[in-house]
């Protein structure tokens, strides 16, 4: 087992630590003053070890490049990959709702549940960013190789037991989400068949996440191409549904057939769940190859797989707030899918929910890839030396982040029957999701505020304020609201209801009403402890 502090020893291929000078805290102006906010201080960049005299970093990807090249380096790689992300969740959803709405419900249910590994992905994920960032943004590449070796060993490990988890709830839980009896067993073959690739999938995203941190948003890209190109075919050729399309214009309603499947195979929702399932294994095995060639110094090393406590403590110190905090988020949700299976609205009103997600997820990807170019530009400054040039990045990608999300949620508004009809024909999705669509475009500018403010507060390593802020929102402003909004009856056991304060009828777009209220809220909160400066001084 390795021994001492890793930030004390360096390797072979390594760069030794650079003398730092201590940086002194300092007070940053309240939140208003956005111009003041944004300027940059010269005494600061000269005393910045990390840094070269006009605002350069030194080392990683990111060497030599100005800001404004730094955000589009790696926006654009992000971006591309976050879309063939989604693309892979699409896929099932869209290959699903040709199959029928059970099979869309059931996937749509299942995709929360797949969502508690994702917690884990993301917690490690985060707190290998904030440490591969800093590292980076010091020169300790030593550091940077040790935070990769843990994070993989970390996220193998944890993906197995939570896979193993999810694997023997995956029977008693599909009863609880679904209404059916075919949506039931279509729950349960789908998720079955998702926690047998938890692993694999862990270590994909964890691994993302490591090379984001050091300023390499391209290999990512072409790994996560790889993956949507086995997902897409396997999915399709097993799954055995022809790819349709619904009708918007006048009454009917009938699909009409856009490609038909060539293939011999009728699997259905297990046919999907392999295409999944491959897919994530092959880019796994993809991710780990590219770590091991490396990045600028920073690769994934055979030793460093070892445990290594120091290391491993410092993950956990970063991670664990954020898994707290997406766990109160996850379990939050979850009971807005509870309501959203009480509504009893119309057959299908679960997979017309996810099948607005999916849709929306789009609208703020541009957000959560500028987010997480915020995320690595605020740890490398940090770590090089200047808070002044880790603020500016951050409100340049805010910026950057509200433009673009705001032209998207205009197109939410103005055109959502056509956009729906694309993904689905079923008339249960054509009538109930365009609303949906029309509440959140009208939010986008404050979703993609509240997205890249706690995409940076992350990648700075304060974690424990973005918890804390994510808890106070859903608990005290994103249920009540969707409670209340939504005339939701709670069973209560014996087929009876709670009667509902204020609504007769329950309605899912009042449900999203409240959701979308809640963004707003959550843009506030953080744009305050962005502007209040408590961030910059986070321990990573």
């Amino acid at each position: 087992m390795p021994r001492g502090n890793p930030e004390q020893r360096t390797t072979a291929g390594d760069t030794p630590p650079p003398t730092t000078s201590v940086r002194r805290k300092r007070r940053i102006p309240v939140i208003g003053d956005w111009r003041g906010l944004m300027e940059i201080d010269p005494a600061e960049l000269e005393r910045a070890p990390g840094l070269t005299n006009d605002g350069r970093l030194r080392t990683g990807r990111l060497a030599g490049l100005t800001m404004s090249g730094a955000i589009w380096v790696l926006c654009w790689p992000i971006l591309v990959e976050s879309c063939l992300n989604s693309l892979v969740g699409l896929t099932d959803t869209v290959l699903a709702a040709q199959l029928g709405t059970d099979e869309t419900d059931a996937i749509g249910s299942a995709a929360y549940v797949m969502w508690f590994i994702g917690l884990i992905v993301m917690a490690i994920g985060v707190g290998s960013t904030a440490l591969v960032s800093r590292a980076v943004g010091r020169g300790r590449l030593a550091v940077a190789n040790a935070a990769v070796g843990q994070s993989v060993t970390l996220a193998a490990t944890a993906g197995a037991a939570v896979g193993i988890a999810i694997w023997l709830v995956a029977g008693p839980v599909a009863g609880l989400l679904t209404n059916t009896e075919g949506g039931s067993r279509a729950f349960a073959t789908y998720l079955r068949w998702q926690a047998a690739a938890a692993p694999a999938t862990s270590v994909l995203f964890v691994g993302i996440a490591c090379v984001r941190g050091a300023g390499d948003s391209s290999r990512p890209l072409a790994v996560m191409a790889v993956v949507n190109v086995v997902n897409i075919l396997t999915s399709w050729a097993l799954a055995g549904a022809d790819l349709t399309r619904g009708v918007v214009d006048g009454e009917g309603t009938e699909p009409i057939v856009v490609l038909a499947n060539p293939f011999p195979f009728d699997m259905g929702v297990a046919g999907i769940a392999v295409g999944t399932f491959a897919s994530h294994t092959i880019g796994a095995v993809l991710m780990l190859w590219l770590m091991v060639r490396g990045s600028h110094g920073v690769r994934l090393r055979r030793k460093r797989l070892r445990p290594h406590w120091h290391t491993m403590q410092r993950l956990v110190r970063v991670g664990l707030p954020n898994f707290f905090e997406t766990l109160g988020m996850w379990a939050g949700n979850f009971l807005v899918l509870m309501m959203v299976v009480w509504l009893h609205t119309a057959g299908g009103t679960t997979g017309a929910h996810v099948v607005a997600i999916r849709i929306e997820a789009f609208s703020f990807l541009p957000g959560f890839a500028i987010s997480m170019a915020a995320a690595t530009l605020a740890g490398q400054y940090l770590g090089a030396g200047s808070v002044s040039l880790a603020r500016t990045a951050v409100i340049r990608c805010t910026l950057l982040a509200s433009g673009i999300m705001g032209v998207l949620g205009l197109a939410l508004v103005l055109f959502p029957a056509r956009i729906v009809s694309v993904l689905s024909a079923q008339p249960e999705h054509i009538a109930m999701v365009p609303p949906l669509l029309v509440v959140c475009g009208a939010v986008q500018v404050p979703f993609a505020v509240a997205i890249v403010l706690r995409g940076a507060l992350r990648g700075a390593g304060d974690t424990k304020a973005v918890m804390w802020i994510t808890w106070v929102t859903t608990y005290g402003v994103r249920l009540p609201l969707a409670y209340l909004l939504s005339g939701v009856r709670v069973p209560i056991g014996g087929g009876e209801r709670l009667p509902h304060p204020l609504f007769d009828e329950p309605t899912l777009t009042g449900l999203w009403i409240g959701l979308c209220a809640e963004i707003i809220a959550r843009a506030v909160i953080f744009a305050w402890r962005f502007g209040q400066g408590g961030w910059t001084n986070a321990r990573v």
